[in-house]
């Protein structure tokens, strides 16, 4: 139970308006011509845009889409006035992305198109075209790290149990060139499945093995999937490309236990959970973890890079064509995105291009969002209460994964419930006590901090391939006025062994306030076994309430799942 201040839970965010004084009639008004370079991910959208602004204001926009890293060297060597790109600059140079350099203008990131990167794929049945394909994340980067080979593999038949799936090898088509999609991809499977994709986030699709197939560009990708010979095939790409190639694109299982397509309004949702960073980029460890059950997980953002002071050939007269375009962009521009298969900006980032429009040279303030025709809000809304949030569709229950529940008893604090992969020399054993109550905090917010409680794990299987344990957490959402709500970052977590076991280690803690669930909690090597005694661990909780916590009683699941690798 968690008591706390009076109040409702507020996100409170301070939104600068500019106020538009009109000028004096003027016969035309000019702009400097501009060009760009970069992301073919978003270049369907970008186009768009540039014919629209083309019409309505005379304004010329070259853009050239030749990927995301070559984007990036462009504006690196000040050759275009701005670049696109799926991913910030990389830390580290390497040949297809290099670093900015030393004494370079500054610049900035406005993540001006959102959508999910789409599994794009050419499979029949039986005479058939497959149109309703689903895949969970596991089995995703099982595909793309070549450990599952063939489409009637257990796994991709467990997805889909209305199916018989063909005895057909699997194609996948990757991109050739540096590309902000595989970065999107690998960087989702980087995070959520460590232990199947180890290759880490690349903007270069590695190499995996000699029946994978290469493709430079977007369209590349996608027109190979769509020919006859790419009968078997599967790839990633913006959903975009696929509508136009007639392709069908696979709905992948969320961690509310939905499989959901990558639509326009599952993107905006998605991106709704993701975290800015003070530069204008996005965190999006807790996109690929939302818990809303519309949201698609592999969805990103594509960041406009611009200039935020003169350069070679960036000049204050282009600095008010590229406020202009990016205005036009944030507001207006978004309805046109989701015919094109984008999802439009929701308000978090929306306010993060308003705020950074008026860093360009030459550009005439911030973007009034209230006046702002973006479809997903309206003045007034906030980040938790806004029309993207109040109308996009539910996923139907047939949608849902047939698996079951975690089991939960209905009782005040944290529940905590097991996910058990069955067999009999591989179990979870879960912690003795069904609930924690964290107790009357009194008044003012406050820390407070309980044991989670011993749980083990038991492998003694013939085949040792190695496990993770991983700790799932739900927001605290109020019993007595459902209204209320604290996220699970306020809980942080410290595992540590109880038993000691070679070849099992444990995960760092994590800050209460700070915290980004599901998290792997524990693993154990390939080649180890916890034998019947098992490898026994327990964790220190720690509860920070909010000082503006509505005061009540709340309840969260902390969910372990084991997982078999």
């Amino acid at each position: 139970m968690i008591r706390g201040v009076r109040g409702a839970l507020l996100l409170v965010t301070a939104i600068v308006t500019a106020l538009a004084v009109p000028a004096p009639a003027q016969a035309a008004e000019s702009f400097a011509p501009l060009s760009g370079s970069g992301s073919t991910w978003g270049q369907n959208g970008l186009d768009v845009w540039r014919r629209d602004v083309a019409r309505t204001d005379a304004i010329t926009v070259n853009y050239s889409g030749t990927g995301s890293s070559a984007g990036r060297r462009d504006f690196i060597a000040e050759t275009v006035d701005f670049a696109v790109s799926d991913v910030p600059f990389q830390t580290e140079a390497t040949a297809e992305s290099p670093t900015p350099e030393a004494g370079m203008p500054p610049y900035e990131y406005l993540p001006l198109l959102a959508g999910g990167t789409a599994l794009a794929y050419n499979l029949w049945i039986d005479g058939h075209r497959v149109t309703d394909l689903r895949l969970s994340g596991a089995v995703v980067a099982r595909i793309f790290a070549g450990r599952i080979t063939r489409w009637n593999d257990p796994e991709i038949q467990a997805d889909n149990p209305a199916l018989t799936m063909p005895d057909q090898a699997i194609t996948p088509v990757v991109r050739a060139d540096g590309s902000g999609s595989s970065a999107q991809l690998t960087g989702w499977m980087a995070d959520r499945y460590p232990s199947i994709w180890t290759y880490g986030t690349r903007s270069v699709f590695p190499h995996i093995a000699d029946s994978f197939r290469t493709q430079n560009g977007s369209l590349g990708v996608a027109g190979y999937v769509s020919q006859d010979y790419g009968r078997g095939a599967i790839t990633y790409v913006e959903a975009s490309y696929a509508a136009n190639a007639g392709l069908p694109v696979a709905k992948v299982l969320n961690d509310a236990g939905y499989y959901v397509a990558p639509t326009p309004a599952a993107a905006s949702i998605a991106l709704l959970a993701a975290t800015p960073g003070p530069d204008g980029t996005l965190d999006l460890r807790r996109v690929h973890r939302s818990l809303d059950p519309r949201a698609y997980p592999i969805s990103s953002v594509s960041y406009l890079i611009a200039p935020t002071a003169t350069n070679r050939i960036f000049t204050v007269e282009k600095g008010r064509t590229l406020s202009r375009f990016v205005q036009y962009a944030a507001c207006e521009g978004q309805q046109e995105l989701p015919g094109l298969g984008y999802g439009a900006l929701p308000l978090p980032l929306a306010r993060i291009v308003a705020d950074g429009v008026s860093r360009i040279p030459g550009s005439s303030g911030t973007i009034d969002l209230d006046g702002c025709r973006n479809p997903t809000f309206a003045p007034g809304d906030t980040a938790s209460d806004n029309l993207l949030l109040r109308t996009a569709p539910m996923p139907p229950d047939s949608d849902r994964h047939p698996g079951p529940a975690p089991r939960a008893d209905e009782v005040d604090g944290v529940n905590v419930s097991a996910t058990v992969t069955a067999s009999d020399l591989f179990q979870l054993t879960a912690p003795t006590s069904t609930s924690i109550d964290f107790g009357d905090l009194g008044r003012g917010g406050g820390e407070v901090a309980r044991s989670l409680g011993r749980f083990s794990v038991v492998d003694d299987r013939n085949r040792l391939g190695g496990w993770s344990l991983q700790f799932s957490v739900s927001d605290f959402v109020g019993i007595d006025d459902a209204a209320a709500r604290v996220s699970s970052t306020f809980l942080g977590i410290a595992p540590h062994e109880t038993t000691h076991q070679d070849g099992v280690s444990i995960a760092g803690g994590q800050e209460a306030g700070q915290a980004v669930y599901p998290m792997i909690l524990a693993t154990g090597e390939p080649g180890t076994t916890t034998t019947l005694v098992g490898a026994t661990f327990d964790a220190d909780l720690s509860l920070r309430i909010p000082r503006d916590a509505a005061v009540g009683r709340y309840r969260s699941t902390v969910t372990l799942t084991l997982i078999g690798l």
